[in-house]
Parts: C-alpha cells; structure tokens; sequence
C-alpha cells in the first residue's frame, strides 16, 4: 500500500502504527517524527502567505484570501500523479491549517486508479483517539492501533494521578494567536480541564445527552468550540493564573518573539499570570495544535507545569 499523508497529524498517527514504510509522500507541515522529511512534499503555501511575516501579516492576508475564496495552498498534482498512492489522507476541519478535502477529492479524482481518500475532523481528545482507529482501518493495521490507544490511555490515566478532578480554581489562558489574540478551541480547553484547571474564556459545554455524566468524573462529555478571538481588553480582565503561548503554525523561535511582542503591551505586565512568573512559551506544533497523539506529551507537560511536578 502507498499513502500520502496532507496532514501532520496523520503522518504522526501513522508512525504510530508502526506504517510509516507505506508513506510516499508528504505535506510541506509533515516534519514529525524526523525520518518523514526525507519523502517528497506535494504541498506548499501560496505566495500570498509569507510564513516569516508578523502574525498581524499574515492574519490580514489569510482573511483577505479566504474572503475572494483563493485557496491557501497548492498541490503539485504532477508529483502526485507520479507517487501513484492508494490512500490520500488530509481533513476538512480547518481551511487555514492545509489544503481543503473538496480540493484533495477532485484531485484523486483525476487519478487513475483514484486513491481513497480519508479525512479526519476530530473536535475532541477522544476524536483524535478515534482518528487512530480510522487510519488503522484504511491500511490494515486495527491490532497496532489498539495498542497503541491502550498506551496512550494509560499514560493519560497516570498523569491524571496528579490531579483533583474536583479542583479547577486556577485559571489557564492558551494562546493559538497572538495578533490578534486566539484562545485555544476543540480538544484544548479539555486538557487543561483535565490538567485540573480551567479555561473560562472559551470553557468546554457538557455534550448533547450527557445527563448525569456532565461533571468532572464524566470528563469525556464536555467539548468545547473552535477557537476564537479575543479581543485584549476582555484578555486582560480574565486576568488569567497561568499563560501558555502556543501559536499555530510557528516555530519556537517565532513564538518567543510573539511572545515579546505581547509582552509590550501596556495590560500584559499587571496580569496574575505575567507578576507569578506563570507564562509559558511553548512549539504549538509539538503540543496542542496538532490533533496526534502527542496531545498526551500536551496533557503531561499541563500536568507537570501547573502542579509542579517533574515530567
């Protein structure tokens, strides 16, 4: 079997399962674990997107091209064409994260044989769980997958030790943006419930029909919706306890300077979280951003930083 992976997320999932010899090609995002860039990469951002511009650049120029419905990125359909793959994997839950699936599906239609094409949308932590499971079944690898969710629900359980399911008085702020500033969304305002915090600026909902199961204990029946912008007053007057700066699609290197942009402004100093030394500047790609399975990594380093306790 040859797969092409458009999703970082998915190249992740599918070295999970131990597949990673079934890859032929990439997206332009696809870097983890390190062995995978050394296969072709189909994708690339266009040139309206200048991934080295200021987040305010690139905010204003992502919405003006959504806005004339321009598409973000491209395909080398040649190159694809060439790789001959059986499975096309890439999602539709974010246009501005990569390539949209109607794109991915008219162009694995112009192939022959058309490859499946997969796409995966988790909104929840137990979405991305599930996600293991479908790229499990479309290469024939559900035994791997299994034992690869057992694990990391294992790992998740024993971090969870640290916590008091009942305790969430602190206050955490996950920054995904920070001009202008996004708060986190989906699966992250779980975690950092589940890290024994809370994320009132865009908190999870109990889930249609969770009834009794709506509370702590039932944790796996509170979602939240997809990120939002914030605008800095009402940043400033949650006056969170805890800070993570995690932009989306930036490398660390950039996040330190987001961060010190931030940190600039005229509110940020007064904040709880800035005068307790509790802000952390982290690889979004690495932790949250990605649904992978390295949101464990994100629920483990959670745990260690609030609680203070080693990793």
């Amino acid at each position: 079997m040859r797969v092409v992976s458009l999703l970082p997320s998915a190249t992740e999932i599918l070295c999970l399962l131990g597949a990673e010899g079934l890859l032929v090609g990439r997206s332009h995002e696809c870097d983890w674990p390190a062995t995978v860039t050394r296969l072709p990469v189909v994708t690339r951002p266009t040139s309206a997107i200048d991934p080295h511009a200021s987040p305010q650049q690139i905010d204003a120029a992502v919405r003006t091209e959504l806005a004339a419905t321009r598409p973000l990125y491209q395909v080398d359909e040649a190159l694809l064409a060439s790789l001959r793959p059986d499975v096309i994997i890439t999602q539709d839950l974010c246009a501005v994260c990569s390539i949209d699936l109607p794109a991915v599906q008219r162009l694995a239609a112009r192939l022959s044989p058309a490859p499946a094409v997969i796409s995966l949308n988790p909104t929840t932590f137990e979405g991305v769980l599930d996600d293991i499971m479908t790229v499990a079944g479309a290469i024939g690898r559900d035994r791997a997958a299994v034992e690869a969710i057992t694990n990391l629900r294992a790992r998740v359980y024993a971090a969870q030790e640290f916590v008091n399911a009942y305790s969430t008085s602190r206050t955490v702020a996950l920054l995904e943006w920070t001009d202008p500033l996004f708060v986190g969304g989906h699966w992250t305002p779980q975690l950092i419930e589940r890290a024994g915090a809370w994320h009132p600026l865009n908190p999870t909902v109990p889930i249609k029909g969770a009834g009794a199961a709506e509370g702590p204990i039932g944790m796996t029946q509170r979602a939240a919706g997809k990120s939002i912008a914030i605008p800095a007053p009402v940043f400033a007057a949650s006056n969170p306890d805890a800070i993570i700066i995690a932009p989306c699609g930036r490398t660390l290197a950039q996040a330190t300077d987001d961060a010190a942009d931030v940190a600039k402004q005229p509110w940020w100093a007064n904040l709880a979280a800035v005068r307790a030394g509790r802000v952390a500047i982290v690889d979004g790609n690495q932790y949250f951003n990605r649904p992978g399975p390295r949101l464990v990594d994100a629920l483990e380093f959670l745990i260690g930083w609030l609680h203070d306790r080693p990793e």
